[in-house]
């Protein structure tokens, strides 16, 4: 049984994923979500055509990677797809964004994603592909949501060493970077524990886009076997700026940005 792996999947782009995965991929037997909310990973799933499995797992919880691995174990699947979708920020500096939420961000971004690939892999096989939905945050420091970014920094380096390794076993990785995406539960979440009447860190979210035209794009972009998909124009320009422009003006830039 050849299934695909769907991480945060109770809401926004984790949710779109099934969706699209559902409508669009050959060759998968069932989709099987992850995430903390089982009711709303319930809600998801009656929406597939696909048979689904509902996970509730807390992936900062190394006893959840057992139960994953344990139930693909008994099941004998492989996994065509696998989608990286955990992952939350929070909007503020150093001083504003608690140390828990700096440290959970970390075990969340980075931890949880290397873990579940790892658990993932020996269950793959040649032709099958990962997706890991990083950020253009990942292309240059950004004060006032830096640990944020930070991680997605770390998943994306990882995503993209991680490609090379697994070229011999023709298994294809791709990097997402998408900038805003303005119909998730992102932006409502890195802006809570701002203040009434406080100024914003970041003022607005401008050239945001939105989760079904990501997924489409990072679809098509894994399908194809790239290394990086940048589903927007703003994000392919970061990207290309980000190389050539030092990383102290893009930090000044970044600065004029957050207040417009």
């Amino acid at each position: 049984m050849r299934i695909a792996v769907i991480t945060g999947a109770s809401s926004g782009m984790g949710a779109e994923f099934a969706r699209q995965i559902d409508r669009g991929e050959e060759d998968i037997d069932e989709i099987w979500l992850i995430a903390r909310r089982k009711q709303r990973l319930e809600e998801v799933g009656k929406e597939l055509s696909h048979p689904s499995r509902v996970f509730p797992l807390d992936l900062t919880k190394e006893e959840s990677f057992q139960t994953l691995e344990d139930a693909m174990k008994e099941a004998k699947v492989q996994v065509g797809i696998l989608v990286n979708c955990a992952g939350y920020g929070k909007i503020g500096n150093y001083a504003k964004v608690s140390r828990y939420d700096s440290i959970n961000m970390i075990d969340v971004n980075c931890s949880a994603a290397v873990n579940i690939t790892l658990s993932c892999l020996p269950f793959m096989r040649p032709g099958d592909r990962i997706l890991q939905l990083c950020s253009t945050a990942a292309f240059q420091p950004l004060q006032h949501i830096n640990i944020y970014g930070a991680t997605k920094a770390f998943l994306y380096d990882y995503t993209r060493a991680l490609r090379m390794e697994l070229l011999p076993r023709k298994i294809a990785v791709t990097a997402v970077c998408p900038f805003w995406v303005k119909d998730t539960e992102f932006i409502a979440i890195a802006k809570k524990g701002q203040r009434n009447g406080e100024k914003p860190p970041i003022k607005s979210f401008p050239f945001a886009t939105n989760s079904k035209k990501v997924v489409k794009s990072a679809l098509r972009c894994s399908r194809r076997g790239y290394a990086v998909c940048t589903p927007g124009a703003f994000c392919t320009i970061h990207r290309i700026f980000a190389k050539i422009i030092p990383r102290e003006a893009l930090c000044y830039f970044w600065e004029l940005m957050r207040r417009m």
